[in-house]
């Protein structure tokens, strides 16, 4: 078996693959070949990868796995050899033509931020693994930005204040953006739609603020609903008189599949003391924040709002290494062990989740386009057609 990992383009700095996982992948039966330069930005030299057993070149034409961390263009699709698993972070909403064009291409295509929340697929969990790093890196960037110290200070001078961070999302990366600003001695509180969050973010020592007009907004996967009109009014209410009071606000909200919720109006942003800091983890997806804009710092009325795609990327070095696990540990699941071959099962619950494109088409149900109906044949009475997949 052959296995690909190509140098990712448009500024991405994290790379699909680690030399611990070449290793890995070795033992499983697989010829690993590293585009040149590939883990660069991550810190993994060509020399790394050759040490853990990879060959630096290409074989984007004869690889029977390629593994990325964004979703090839059409271009780089259309390079594949039919029939190869491509396991990347598809991002396909939005991108419907890129799907298609990865189905045309005839690659079987997983996308693997659509992994299932559930015990299996823990250790498979991209998106918990880079929310993590993104929670963190955005509590660093803030201090970074910040013009005060972050833990109460008390010298022969006098005391420095405390700062106080207000996060918005108890999701993966709001959670370890709470426990980062507490290590950090920041006075910390913390807010979410989803009641059960409340006890999570009470045991990393922050205060959980809910609004008594919103009861639950829980979704399914561990995400929140969508808030009714009257809810989503009842939330501003609360944070636009809490967040006034705030030194850093960090925003994480985000909807899978739908654009991010605004949660902090300019007029909020103006009701914050000149020096304060936002940062919007959902600025990829249109942002929490007004104002945000995508890849810089805003400044309204000396209030900066950090508006920086892909946070994770931003410490590469450790992205890339729980990324590449994350992967391997996915693909491990499609391969007979004995035979050291490839063996994919389409009714594998994973597989069923995860898979945009197989066979020329696009198959995942929340993308692949309804069929009319076979007509019957006219001296046959016609049967119900079963159809794969939900309606």
């Amino acid at each position: 078996m052959k296995l690909f990992v190509p140098k990712e383009g448009g500024g991405e700095t994290r790379v699909a693959l680690s030399p611990d996982m070449v290793k890995k992948l070795g033992t499983l039966g697989f010829e690993v070949t590293v585009e040149k330069g590939a883990g660069a930005a991550s810190r993994i030299t060509d020399s790394a990868f050759e040490a853990a057993g990879a060959k630096v070149g290409s074989a984007a034409g004869t690889a029977d796995v390629i593994l990325k961390v964004r979703r090839p263009s059409p271009a780089e699709a259309a390079k594949y050899k039919k029939g190869a698993l491509v396991l990347a972070s598809m991002d396909p909403y939005g991108n419907e033509k890129d799907v298609e064009a990865m189905a045309k291409a005839g690659i079987s295509a997983f996308a693997m931020e659509f992994m299932p929340r559930i015990t299996r697929a823990q250790s498979m969990d991209v998106l918990s693994s880079q929310a993590n790093l993104a929670g963190y890196q955005a509590v660093i960037e803030a201090a970074a930005h910040f013009d005060r110290a972050l833990p109460m200070m008390m010298t022969a001078a006098g005391t420095v204040p405390a700062a106080k961070v207000f996060v918005m999302g108890a999701g993966v990366a709001g959670l370890q953006a709470i426990a980062t600003a507490r290590r950090l001695g920041a006075v910390v509180t913390a807010t979410d739609v989803r009641a059960a969050a409340g006890e999570q973010v009470a045991s990393l020592g922050a205060k959980f603020i809910m609004t008594d007009a919103l009861k639950d907004a829980s979704g399914e996967g561990g995400y929140a609903r969508e808030l009714t009109d009257d809810e989503k009014k009842a939330q501003a209410d609360l944070v636009a008189g809490h967040i006034a009071k705030q030194d850093i606000v960090i925003t994480t909200a985000l909807i899978p599949g739908r654009p991010a919720p605004k949660l902090v109006t300019k007029e909020m942003v103006a009701s914050m003391a000149p020096g304060s800091v936002i940062v919007d983890l959902a600025v990829e997806r249109g942002g929490n924040v007004e104002g945000a804009k995508a890849g810089a710092v805003a400044d309204i009325s000396g209030v900066r709002i950090i508006g920086f795609e892909n946070m994770a990327g931003r410490i590469p070095a450790s992205a890339s290494l729980l990324y590449a696990k994350n992967l391997v540990t996915f693909l491990e699941t499609m391969i007979d062990k004995e035979k050291k071959e490839l063996s994919l099962d389409l009714e594998d619950e994973l597989v069923k989740a995860t898979l945009l494109t197989h066979d020329g088409a696009v198959v995942h149900p929340n993308f692949a386009k309804a069929k009319a109906p076979a007509k019957p044949a006219a001296a046959k009475k016609a049967e119900p057609k079963k159809e794969g997949g939900d309606a």
